[in-house]
């Protein structure tokens, strides 16, 4: 019998994410891995009166095209693929590798020509309602340090929620943070404070990461003053930076250190003009994802934790930083920690003392 948390997370996705209508095409995408879920999608969206358009993948294809073909063959943009992207009206990934370090011998040049291959085909997609999700692999338990149960726990705990009562909490919190000015962050070897004064606040509320749950923004470029010390690793580019140290003066990095890869560290930072001020700031909302995983797609949404992105903004929070270094990194408040909007304590040990409660599953 099938997990029926699978047929729960594809209703989330088809129903909530997506939001399928009558009569639409939508595209359901992932590598082979994923099937068990794209089918329960594909099956969704036949109940939704939605057409359905498969799209499974072998991870060994990628792996050949890029071992294997000309610099022509990677640099070519597939037809078929973007008229199916023109004509969907809905689009569901499914991240579900089954070897997260199949192209690390792979000259990282090939890597570049194909992902600008595929990007007229992302940039069609990302214009229509679209989500990325996980489905449970080996390769994605054992990168977070779990058995493949205990990941299945965790993935369907993170993305199996009554989103619609988060959507409302965090649309509340929208409106209490766009009020304020300034933010402080106090934890162990941290004491930051910035300035959001009018900039936007966006809340992830699952309609296109799953799992999601988060609220951010970005920063006013000038404004960050003191030191914050990241708790997990910051992966970027394939590499690995642990103990991460940042001092901030008039909004920039003026002094940064690692206790693993700092030489890396500091040349990212060095990367261009706008990779030593921050892009964003994003407090962690989802209580369901209750430890670090070395993926992104749920480390950034750790319930009392907040990240900040070194390097670009995103436009629509009305930050202005420009980069090509977008670098997030994890605080963990959950354990001594604290957030003040204009000096207001809202956060203690990761939980809001103010404001509207966080649904906890």
């Amino acid at each position: 019998m099938q997990d029926p948390r699978i047929a729960e997370l594809a209703r989330i996705l088809v129903t909530y994410s997506m939001a399928v209508q009558p009569g639409e095409l939508v595209l359901i995408a992932g590598e082979e891995s994923a099937k068990p879920l794209a089918l329960e999608v594909y099956r969704q969206v036949l109940r939704a009166g939605g057409h359905p358009l498969l799209r499974l993948e072998p991870d060994e294809a990628q792996e050949i095209l890029l071992r294997e073909g000309s610099e022509a063959q990677l640099r070519w943009v597939n037809p078929v693929s973007l008229y199916q992207a023109e004509h969907v009206a809905a689009y569901v990934s499914i991240h579900a590798p089954a070897n997260l370090k199949a192209h690390s011998s792979i000259d990282p040049q090939r890597i570049v020509w194909m992902r600008a291959a595929m990007w007229p085909v992302r940039e069609i997609l990302l214009r229509k309602r679209w989500v990325v999700t996980q489905f449970p692999t080996p390769a994605l338990a054992q990168e977070a340090e779990m058995s493949l149960a205990e990941y299945e726990d965790f993935l369907f705990g993170a993305t199996n929620r009554d989103w619609q009562a988060l959507s409302a909490a965090l649309h509340e919190w929208k409106r209490i943070l766009e009020a304020g000015r300034e933010i402080r962050i106090v934890g162990p070897g941290t004491d930051l404070t910035l300035s959001v004064a009018g900039r936007t606040w966006i809340p992830a509320d699952g309609k296109h990461n799953m799992p999601d749950g988060e609220i951010f923004t970005g920063p006013v470029e000038d404004s960050a003053r003191g030191y914050i010390t990241f708790d997990y690793p910051a992966i970027y580019l394939g590499k690995e930076v642990d103990g991460i140290r940042l001092e901030f003066e008039h909004g920039k990095v003026v002094k940064a250190s690692a206790s693993k890869n700092e030489d890396f560290l500091l040349a990212t930072l060095d990367a261009d003009a706008g990779a030593r001020y921050l892009g964003e700031l994003g407090i962690g909302t989802n209580f369901g994802i209750t430890r670090f995983t070395r993926s992104i797609l749920f480390d950034e949404k750790i319930g009392g934790t907040v990240h900040l992105a070194i390097g670009r903004s995103y436009p629509e929070t009305g930050g202005r930083n420009e980069s090509t270094v977008h670098w997030d990194m994890i605080k963990d408040l959950r354990r001594g920690g604290a957030l003040y909007l204009d000096g207001e304590l809202i956060q203690q040990d990761g939980r809001f003392v103010i404001g509207p409660e966080l649904p906890q599953s």
